[in-house]
């Protein structure tokens, strides 16, 4: 019941607000798997969210901020607070000489082609991935030798009290931030590129892509690399080391087409997901002594 009149208040003071209650987080997550979450929001702009944040910090409620999702493995058993989206409504881009301003919730495929038209390089890395650039920017996302350290200059972000401020000074490492569980929201962030001709740029990203659809199960629903690449190695390759390739736990499975992620074959559960990634911690272990990390980030 605290939620439902948590979600009931919400509405009563924000009547613009897109607020849904008990929305299955499987539908807002690229693995396709997730239990419910009690009060899930979608703010129009940035007064309604800095508005939306006051009014929860006054309740004692930390809201989940989320994006595309593609990173996500949330619980079976759902959410039980309050879930933001900052999705396409936070989606504006706009190009000033060799920088690009971008907020959080543009996808970095849309980025990655605005960058190409506009003759500047940098992004052909973020082309293939699939999340927005906040999520990119929390974990500091990168590929085939790309990470958004390489060219994010600046990161505007807004507080629990809705104040909103801009550094220069991210954070970055290897899959996260400053940002990560800190509670701030990443609004958005100024990139610098540099000038090159179009077609080369689109020759790279489509090179990238190549490599990325022969070598990654992309025609199923996963969160991407399941675990962080360790010291001196590659996690797909410890896996597939360990003869672990194919396993399954339900409808949870490592690919196989690319060890280094587990895919929903049909009706995977976060419990299946779960124990098929701790059968692969302990089989890697046990097979070459190196502990996995996970890279996916688990809500609920």
């Amino acid at each position: 019941m605290e939620e439902i009149s948590l979600a009931y208040e919400i509405r009563s003071c924000f009547p613009n607000l897109t607020v849904l209650e008990n929305e299955p987080m499987r539908a807002h997550c690229a693995f396709r798997i997730g239990g419910p979450a009690a009060v899930f929001a979608e703010p129009e702009f940035e007064m309604e969210l800095a508005a939306l944040c006051r009014f929860l910090r006054e309740r004692g409620v930390r809201p989940t901020v989320i994006g595309n999702g593609s990173n996500l493995l949330v619980r079976d058993e759902g959410i039980p607070g309050v879930v933001i989206r900052l999705g396409e409504r936070f989606g504006s881009l706009r190009a000033e000489g060799t920088r690009i301003y971008a907020e959080a919730g543009v996808p970095l495929a849309r980025l990655a082609v605005f960058a190409k038209e506009h003759g500047l390089a940098g992004l052909e890395f973020a082309h293939g991935i699939p999340g927005t650039l906040g999520g990119a920017i929390m974990m500091n996302a990168g590929a085939y030798g790309g990470e958004m350290k390489d060219v994010v200059k600046s990161v505007r972000y807004m507080n629990e009290f809705g104040n909103t401020a801009e550094t220069d000074d991210p954070g970055f490492a290897y899959r996260k931030s400053r940002f990560s569980g800190s509670g701030d929201i990443i609004l958005g962030a100024c990139m610098e590129l540099r000038e090159d001709d179009p077609s080369a740029i689109h020759a790279r990203m489509m090179e990238l892509w190549a490599k990325r659809s022969a070598s990654q199960p992309l025609d199923m629903p996963s969160a991407g690399s399941t675990f962080k690449r360790p010291v001196g190695g590659f996690a797909a390759a410890l896996i597939e080391q360990a003869g672990l390739k194919g396993l399954a736990v339900g409808g949870a499975q490592v690919s196989e087409k690319h060890s280094g992620f587990i895919v929903n074959t049909g009706g995977a559960t976060c419990a299946d997901v779960l124990e098929l990634m701790e059968q692969v911690k302990r089989a890697v272990y046990e097979n070459s002594g190196v502990r996995l990390e996970p890279e996916v980030r688990l809500l609920g």
